[in-house]
């Protein structure tokens, strides 16, 4: 069988480079005689790829000096608790936007660790919109400010970077990383989880300024704190060696598309020619408002639900896979990360208006 359009939102494709390049290295990685998952974390060996893909990671979002790069394990869900353990400290308070489902999780846990509150939300109409800057309702005494940069069950995108003055800016950028540039130095933490733009799920990857390390809650886990890993340069135990391996191969294929700079050329017209065919159709409407569209996930309905399934069937037996909407949004999502080809979404756009003139 041919490999098919996978729109998933995650895990989902990984560049066929990348994956070609694994394959033949599988059972011995360049003369080692054994494969990365098999080779000890603390060899040579291992040691370089970790050395090399931690660099060509700071080269690729340009991370400046006075950050750490961590590769954690635990998924980004775990970096809800790591996040207010470490940070909230300070003052005991932080601020954040609620503008999706994991926004909102990453919300719930960290009222267990301090005053909490709400600076935006986007619920009142069912997360379509990001909430402007003048929107926000911020607190000077926040220990940090923390927002979901792409919200992949909605299909909404932070446009801006917020402005919170003396707050540190904390942000979780799993679903679009690596899809834009981003000015690191705004930023007192970014985390990631790998699956969707960087590597199979498994790794983590978290910049933390270093001066907001070492002041972690005193009752936060050994292995939940940013000293603990940045002293131990992210091997306090096995990391996910195999994921390291397989971010070492994306960048490499990132650099080749021009790096960041051009992915984002790259991601932002495959996303207009979507909502470009979308907009025109008389069948489907996009669930997210325009200006706060997500150029990664694109969602979107048509008139009734058991046209919804229709389309869905359809599309997988044309070669398009996973396009079915969350539960909390319906319809359909069209995941287009840094993996999936252009031509993907080309087909894509086209079977739409088939199906749009169709039915």
């Amino acid at each position: 069988m041919d490999r098919v359009y996978n729109f998933s939102a995650g895990p989902s494709m990984l560049p066929l480079e990348a994956l070609e390049r694994a394959g033949k290295e599988i059972t011995n990685y360049q003369g080692s005689g054994m494969s990365v998952m098999e080779m000890s974390h603390r060899s040579k060996v291992f040691q370089k790829i970790f050395d090399d893909t931690q660099a060509k990671f700071r080269r690729a979002l340009k991370v400046p000096e006075g950050y750490k790069v961590l590769f954690l394990q635990g998924g980004a869900s775990t970096q809800f608790s790591a996040v207010p353990l470490n940070l909230i400290g300070r003052t005991g308070k932080a601020d954040y936007a609620v503008t999706g489902n994991f926004a909102k999780l990453a919300w719930k846990e960290a009222q267990k660790y301090g005053e909490i509150s709400v600076a935006a939300t986007s619920e009142d109409q069912n997360h379509t919109y990001i909430p402007a800057q003048d929107q926000l309702k911020l607190d000077p005494r926040a220990s940090y400010f923390y927002y979901c940069a792409n919200n992949t069950i909605y299909g909404t995108e932070w446009q801006y970077v917020p402005e919170t003055g003396e707050v540190p800016l904390v942000c979780d950028m799993s679903s679009n990383i690596l899809s834009r540039p981003v000015d690191v130095s705004k930023y007192g933490l970014i985390f990631a989880g790998a699956q969707k733009n960087m590597a199979p799920a498994g790794l983590t990857v978290v910049i933390v300024r270093e001066d907001l390390a070492g002041h972690e809650l005193p009752y936060t886990p050994l292995m939940l704190g940013y000293k603990t890993m940045i002293d131990k340069d992210s091997m306090y135990n096995t990391p996910p060696c195999w994921c390291i391996y397989m971010l070492g191969l994306t960048l490499d294929w990132l650099e080749s598309q021009g790096g960041v700079e051009g992915m984002e050329k790259i991601k932002h017209g495959k996303a207009k020619l979507l909502y470009d065919v979308l907009d025109d159709s008389r069948l489907f409407t996009c669930a997210a408002q325009p200006g706060s569209r997500s150029d990664m996930n694109v969602t979107f309905r048509s008139v009734s639900e058991e046209l919804d399934a229709k389309f869905v069937a359809e599309a997988t037996a044309a070669g398009f896979t996973n396009l079915k909407g969350h539960r909390n949004v319906g319809g359909m999502r069209a995941s287009i990360y840094n993996a999936m080809p252009v031509e993907g979404v080309e087909k894509l756009a086209e079977f739409i208006k088939k199906f749009d003139k169709e039915n």
